[in-house]
């Protein structure tokens, strides 16, 4: 029995599902983009952490780590690999001296865009077999299931 393209075989249940192919893609996308932050010795955590810290003077890790969603213990691990690979640094909070501000170093505003570029490159792999307007239409719908279900941590992992 032949079956339109796009329309899954009844002998094919996970294929019906949209959270497969969602899945399957988003598998793919996020993994390649993890091999080329590891191929650099960086790990996507590092890659979000990094963000946020640009993103925000004066951020603390306790921040960092709310807006990770991720425990004080699991950033500080990230923090510390992040000073060690020079790419950012703690400060004393001069107005509480029981946190640390951090912030990026030189190397890490260097290197910033370089992996921008490589998620950018990495977008463009995945996508472009889509038009502008569908990629548009793609982070709409996907922006509108996040936004309904409340979704809003940045994925680590």
């Amino acid at each position: 029995m032949k079956h339109q393209a796009g329309h899954a075989a009844p002998d094919k249940p996970l294929e019906i599902h949209l959270g497969y192919w969602l899945r399957l893609v988003s598998n793919h996308v996020s993994g390649s983009f993890a091999s080329a932050l590891q191929a650099r010795q960086l790990s996507v955590a590092e890659w979000v952490a990094l963000n946020h810290i640009e993103g925000r003077a004066d951020i603390t890790a306790a921040q960092l780590a709310d807006a990770m969603n991720l425990t004080r213990g699991a950033v500080s691990k990230i923090v510390d690999k992040l000073v060690r690979k020079q790419c950012a640094v703690r400060a004393s909070n001069p107005r509480d001296n029981r946190a640390q501000l951090l912030s990026l170093t030189p190397s890490g505003k260097r290197t910033l865009p370089r992996l921008r570029a490589i998620a950018d490159h990495n977008d463009e792999h995945f996508f472009s077999r889509l038009d502008a307007a569908e990629r548009a239409e793609l982070r709409r719908l996907l922006q509108k299931l996040a936004e309904a279900h409340a979704i809003s941590t940045v994925p680590v992992d």
